[in-house]
Formats: structure tokens, C-alpha cells, sequence
């Protein structure tokens, strides 16, 4: 029986390693998918900017579109205004060359000469007006244009830095990629290391055991039932765990946010007392009481989390004793931040 027990031990130290490498690419997914997700927010915060850019030039394009429209339909105006004046200053000529011609053979000829004068000086005075404007209409269509083409190169300009924007994008998201791939795989050695010297601490316990990427410990190693003060003989069994990640800290690069997770979980009977009123404030205390622990032996408190799952995560479906017991356990999981 002994044998038989100890084949299927060795039989499932085997796991954890398996275990260890789909946890690294679990990981290593989840972080390229947080860099994709960051560099889509740069890029679309990057897309909006040229967006709003692009409107408002489009916006000032079109005004200067509707002026100029406005402008050239008033030097039509003019135009025609001055052409007009000018058919008006031909009849006027024609009639005061008639009425000379009438004067060298008549009386009285001489008072509408004057007149005719007078007439055809006026239309020469708005005619030059009509020149005039003609010409201030031609300078600002020359200004307009100009304006025109500064917004253009304002434009390609704008266009431009658009895709310098993205190509420092993409470069970043590149390096940071790197930069995070390089992270887990530092953290994921560390986190081997931390599991075979817990390993060595603890020995072959059956009351300790490993979970996939958890240390699990029973919670009867360390609680009375239903209560979440510590044991007095859990101390020792912390004291190693605690010295296990002192020495582990004093190794993991300063730069690699990590923390060791302990959770706490109970089985799926309720539990109604004036202290705990359900199995998520049992679970919660008991991760706390852990956590103090092992922060009041030296481990850095901002290296420590405490989470607290109650009933709803179970190790074994059963509603045996045997299985409830597996069910109420403490796990540490070392993680990064």
C-alpha cells in the first residue's frame, strides 16, 4: 500500500511543470493582448486628433469657397456695371460729336455742348470707380488663393505627422512588447524557483499539495474550524513559507511588480454567525489573517494580496467529507501586479 502511494505521488509531481509552461503562455497572451489594446487606444486617440484637424480645414475650405463664389459674382457685377457705363460713354460721345456738328450750323448749341460735357464727365468719374473696384476684387481672389493654398499644405502637412504618429506607434508597441515578454519569462523563472523550494521546505505533506500554479494548503493546517485566528502550531509551518519568499525577494529584480497571492476558499455548507454572516467573509478574514502573517514576519506588505472566493471556486464537486475538506483551503500564488 505504501509503494502503491508513493508511485502516485511521484506521479503527480509531474504536473507542475506542465502546469508552470501553460501558465507562462497563458501570461505571455494576455500581456501582447493589453499591448494590442493600449496601442489601439494611442493610435485612435492619434485618428481622432487628425479627424478633428481635418474637419475644421474642410470647414474654413468650404467658407473660402462660398466668399470666393460670392466675390466673382460680384466682379461680374461690376463687370457688367463698367461695361455698361462704357456703352453709356459711347452714346454720350456719339451724341456730343452729333450735337457739335448741329452747333457749327446752328444757335443755341452751345448750352447743350455744356450739358453733354457734364454728362459724359460723369460717366468717365464712374467708370474709373467701376475700375477701381474692379481692381480691389482682383486682389483679394489673389488673397483668397493664396490662403487656399496655405490650408493645402497645412493639410499635408497635418497628413504627414499622421503617419510618423503611427510608425512611433508601431515601434513602441514593439519594444514594449519585448520589453513585457521579457518580464513574464523573468517572473516565471522566479516562480519555479519559488515552487521548488517550497517543495524542499515542505516535504511530501498530504496536507499540502500543488494545484496547477498554487501552493494549496488545507485549512485545517492553519484555522480551528470555522474560525479565522491562526494556530498556534501554524506558526512554524509559516515561518518557512514566509523565509522561502524573503529569500526569493531579495532576488527578483526591483523593476518586476510581483505579489504573492493568498486566497482564501471554504466549502459550500453555509455559514450564518454574528462574525462571519456568509463564506465569503470567513474566506476574506482567513486570506487577511494570512497575509498579517506573513507581513509581520518580514515579507514587504506591497508584495502581499489578499482575495477571498468563498465557496464558488471548489477543488471537488463531491458533498462528501472528504471532499468538503479538500475544498476548504488557503492558496498562494506567486503573480505578478
Amino acid at each position: 500500500m505504501a509503494s502503491l502511494r508513493a508511485r502516485r505521488d511521484r506521479s503527480l509531481n509531474v504536473w507542475p511543470g506542465y502546469v508552470d509552461a501553460l501558465a507562462t503562455l497563458l501570461l505571455a497572451v494576455v500581456f501582447l493582448l493589453t499591448i494590442f489594446v493600449v496601442g489601439q487606444f494611442f493610435l485612435s486617440q492619434e485618428i481622432t486628433g487628425r479627424d478633428s484637424v481635418l474637419t475644421r480645414l474642410n470647414r474654413q475650405i468650404a467658407d473660402l469657397t462660398d466668399l470666393l463664389a460670392l466675390e466673382r459674382s460680384t466682379r461680374k457685377a461690376q463687370e457688367a456695371s463698367a461695361s455698361s457705363l462704357r456703352n453709356t460713354l459711347l452714346g454720350a460721345e456719339a451724341v456730343r460729336d452729333r450735337f457739335r456738328l448741329q452747333a457749327e450750323s446752328g444757335q443755341g448749341a452751345t448750352a447743350k455742348q455744356g450739358e453733354i460735357d457734364r454728362q459724359l464727365a460723369a460717366e468717365r468719374a464712374g467708370s474709373a470707380r467701376a475700375a477701381t473696384q474692379i481692381d480691389l476684387l482682383n486682389e483679394q481672389i489673389a488673397a483668397m488663393r493664396r490662403q487656399l493654398a496655405a490650408l493645402e499644405d497645412a493639410l499635408a502637412a497635418s497628413e504627414n505627422r499622421d503617419k510618423e504618429s503611427q510608425a512611433r506607434i508601431a515601434d513602441l508597441g514593439s519594444r514594449l512588447n519585448v520589453a513585457l515578454a521579457q518580464k513574464v519569462q523573468e517572473l516565471a523563472r522566479y516562480r519555479s524557483d519559488f515552487f521548488g523550494r517550497l517543495r524542499q521546505i515542505l516535504g511530501t505533506r498530504t496536507d499540502i499539495r500543488v494545484v496547477g500554479d498554487r501552493f494549496v494548503l488545507q485549512s485545517e493546517v492553519l484555522f480551528p474550524a470555522g474560525s479565522a485566528s491562526l494556530k498556534p502550531e501554524a506558526g512554524p509551518e509559516l515561518d518557512r513559507i514566509a523565509g522561502a519568499i524573503l529569500d526569493l525577494s531579495r532576488q527578483i529584480p526591483a523593476d518586476i511588480p510581483w505579489v504573492l497571492r493568498i486566497d482564501g476558499h471554504t466549502d459550500a455548507r453555509p455559514i450564518a454567525s454574528a462574525q462571519f454572516p456568509s463564506n465569503w467573509s470567513l474566506s476574506a478574514a482567513r486570506a487577511i489573517a494570512v497575509v498579517q502573517a506573513m507581513a509581520a514576519k518580514g515579507v514587504p506588505p506591497q508584495h502581499l494580496l489578499a482575495g477571498a472566493f468563498g465557496e464558488f471556486q471548489p477543488l471537488d464537486s463531491g458533498t462528501t467529507d472528504e471532499a468538503y475538506g479538500r475544498n476548504r483551503r488557503i492558496e498562494m500564488k506567486l503573480t505578478e501586479r
